[in-house]
């Protein structure tokens, strides 16, 4: 059965092909790989589906992007490009718009002004690196540039799942792909690169570029200042609910690499080069839920992330970097997918002590004794408690480590926390809940509800749009100081926003040293020969062995 949501994208849905005959001059732009005419709506330009590399498919599966060819070629950039390859899911509303391997695509909102050397915001949408495409209305930026004259808005897919982040290099043949673990990475450094090629032709400047993201997006934006390759593409950082803490460790990793042999029954890489896309979809079904987040892996990323950040290793930009007040508790929602007739809530509530007993094991004594501190702090069921020990685990705490550590390195860092919720209050100020303000898509309910406050959209967009500019993102009604280790002066984004310093510092004192777990949210891996399963075992095997004690009296009294 074919959902809204998909009736949605479909009716989106459209292939940009080459123009033979006579074309809108005024709505053209000539780039480096060809001539992209665009569409025209309320003096706002839009270019939809421009390639930014070769397709990776074929002998490129796998492989780090190729930048897209030389052509004289004139074509239509009337419609967003593919999605890639992902499980259709419903919080992800474009995975419903046709996927392929071919998806390395870029969009950009101009206003049809005679404007040179705007600032440009180059957007990664987040979807835990295994889900997410740039058509989502939610990200659509014709909004943002409608209100912001002076700013091109870009939008970027990017390889995700297993297309994007799977460590290869342990199976047969695999010395040959040794970047395959942040394949993502590597398209979104690709497009950075084509975006400084091409972008004065739509009146941007290469050296006024602001990367920005979410969840992933804020994980990939906070990982691209310590790429090498990528420096000197972007001046500025913007990373919502997003870190270093997202990423994998080379061990994490294998697992998925393990069970998608298992799945495909390919034994070496010339046997999964040989696979069918068809054949990647459907084993991609099976495999999304066990997706990896980047690698850590000495190849392309620091294996230590946090020492990065330390030792100067992003230097050079401007980092804006916040998370929302009950971010974990956008998964009561997610987890009501996994199981119709199940309420979320109630699977989230028995999940979350399994994922807190897992990482507990990897806790040394000192700092078990902490995080149990730190859950008598709060009041309230177990349960709800643990979700506040991952807003600050998962979210919070490495994101202020973030801006810390960049900040001491004589970098302007600047730290937000959003505290405005939505219609839903068991959901909150959930993770995701501010992408409707930024790009002004309030229409776009998913998370907000029917509750929405217009006016924190002006100023967020203001703020954001500020930053872009000038690196500051200060307005006239808010001043806006930068973070240190000393004040730690973070903005809370609220119907009654204000600047506080150190805020939750206690909670902050209480967790920081369990920080260099990276613990990431990494169900898939959990085990559940853990306590709380080990005494359900236990009272389970003492029922059934009472069970038969009874069932032999019986019978010997009959």
């Amino acid at each position: 059965m074919i959902n809204s949501a998909e009736k949605r994208m479909r009716a989106m849905y459209g292939v940009n092909r080459e123009i033979k005959g006579p074309y809108d001059i005024e709505k053209a732009v000539r780039c480096e790989n060809g001539t992209f005419v665009g569409k025209e709506k309320e003096d706002v330009l839009s270019f939809k589906g421009i390639p930014y590399a070769k397709p990776p498919v074929g002998e490129r599966r796998w492989k780090r992007p190729e930048q897209a060819e030389k052509n004289d070629g004139i074509y239509e950039a009337f419609y967003f490009g593919a999605s890639p390859i992902q499980t259709k899911w419903p919080s992800e509303v474009g995975s419903y718009y046709p996927q392929s391997e071919d998806c390395l695509t870029l969009n950009i909102w101009a206003a049809k002004k005679d404007l040179k050397d705007r600032a440009v915001m180059v957007f990664f949408h987040g979807g835990s690196y295994g889900w997410g495409a740039v058509s989502d209305p939610l990200y659509d930026g014709h909004n943002f540039v409608k209100r912001f004259e002076d700013i091109i808005l870009v939008t970027v897919e990017y390889r995700v799942g297993i297309m994007g982040f799977i460590d290869l290099s342990m199976v047969e043949g695999g010395e040959d792909f040794p970047e395959s673990g942040n394949l993502g990475l590597l398209d979104q450094i690709c497009a950075l690169k084509w975006i400084r090629e091409n972008i004065r032709s739509f009146g941007g400047d290469p050296d006024k570029v602001t990367i920005f993201g979410e969840s992933a997006g804020a994980g990939s934006v906070s990982l691209l200042p310590l790429i090498d390759e990528a420096k000197g593409l972007f001046r500025r950082v913007i990373a919502e609910s997003g870190s270093i803490a997202l990423t994998y460790s080379r061990e994490e990793c294998k697992k998925l690499t393990k069970r998608m042999l298992k799945k495909t029954g390919c034994t070496c890489m010339r046997e999964l080069m040989e696979l069918p896309e068809k054949e990647l979809r459907r084993f991609n079904e099976q495999l999304n839920d066990f997706n990896n987040f980047p690698e850590r892996d000495g190849v392309v990323l620091p294996l230590d992330l946090y020492g990065a950040y330390r030792e100067g290793k992003s230097n050079g930009v401007d980092l804006l970097i916040g998370t929302n007040r009950d971010e974990v508790r956008y998964w009561i929602r997610e987890m009501g997918y996994y199981v119709p007739g199940i309420e979320g809530k109630t699977i989230f509530r028995q999940g979350l002590p399994v994922v807190f007993e897992n990482n507990e094991k990897r806790m040394s004594a000192q700092e078990k004794a902490q995080a149990k501190a730190f859950l008598h702090t709060l009041s309230g069921p177990r349960f709800w408690r643990l979700t506040e020990f991952y807003n600050e685990m998962l979210f919070r705490l490495p994101a202020m480590e973030q801006a810390r550590l960049h900040a001491e390195n004589g970098n302007r860092a600047y730290t937000y926390y959003w505290a405005c919720p939505g219609e839903d209050k068991e959901i909150g100020a959930c993770h995701a809940i501010e992408l409707s303000y930024v790009f002004r898509n309030l229409q776009e309910t998913i998370y907000t509800g029917a509750y929405v406050e217009p006016e924190l959209a002006d100023t967020v967009q203001e703020m954001w749009a500020n930053f872009a500019r000038t690196g500051d993102p200060s307005t006239k009604e808010y001043a806006w100081d930068p973070y240190d280790g000393d004040t730690r002066k973070t903005m809370v984004l609220s119907k009654n926003t204000h600047i506080e310093e150190d805020l939750k510092g206690e909670q902050r004192i209480l967790l920081e040293d369990l920080l260099h777990h990276y613990f990431n949210g990494c169900y898939s891996q959990l085990s559940f020969w853990i306590p709380r399963f080990r005494k359900a075992a236990a009272v389970l095997l003492s029922a059934a062995a009472l069970t038969i004690c009874l069932a032999v009296l019986l019978n010997r009294k009959r």
